[in-house]
């Protein structure tokens, strides 16, 4: 009942409304500062911005011992290293890098990838991607994305970080926003989506 009686005061709900407006304010100012940095963000990426296409280090021509291995992390049976061999995950080693001596290791494995450049596996699709002779392919690639794309592969540093990014599946892989192009194909690194294939 008194609570009822202090809700009617005008006094009380101008100091409602006073609040109101103010956490109104403040939280369309913090939106717009975090807006305008992110444009900033966006327009300060360097336009040279080169990726590594080398590898950092090759089993077949170093004495040194590899100390680590990125990998493509996810794959529930197999893996991709960034040196491009697929391995069953069960023979990967310790420091992230397939086990080159196992015998269903192997490199630069395109097995389930179409001429296209899409493939069926994703760790196929990345080791596939990290063929030293698909350089040309993906430097005409980010030649030509569009703007969208250039600023996410604004942050991609490597040969196997673009080839991660890439073969993941993006909105050019689906048609009506819910059904893949290519069910059987869907990860690509080529520069053209999947085919469009008949419902």
């Amino acid at each position: 009942m008194v609570l009822r009686r202090l809700l009617r005061k005008r006094w009380v709900l101008g100091v409602v409304f006073g609040l109101s407006l103010i956490y109104f304010l403040t939280s369309t100012l913090k939106q717009e500062e975090r807006a305008v940095r992110d444009r900033t963000l966006l327009q300060a990426r360097d336009p040279e911005h080169r990726i590594a296409w080398k590898v950092r280090f090759s089993l077949g021509n170093s004495s040194r011992q590899i100390t680590q291995c990125r990998n493509s992390i996810q794959g529930k049976l197999l893996l991709t290293d960034e040196l491009g061999y697929v391995c069953e995950r069960e023979d990967l080693l310790v420091n992230g890098c397939c086990n080159v001596n196992a015998p269903s290791t192997r490199q630069f494995l395109c097995k389930s990838c179409l001429a296209s450049g899409c493939c069926s596996v994703y760790e196929y699709c990345v080791s596939c991607c990290l063929q030293p002779d698909k350089q040309p392919l993906l430097e005409r690639f980010l030649n030509r994305a569009a703007e969208g794309f250039q600023n996410l592969f604004a942050a991609v540093e490597d040969h196997f970080e673009l080839c991660l990014a890439k073969c993941r599946t993006s909105s050019q892989s689906v048609q009506h926003e819910n059904t893949y192009r290519n069910p059987q194909a869907k990860y690509c690194y080529g520069e053209n989506p999947p085919e469009l294939l008949p419902i």
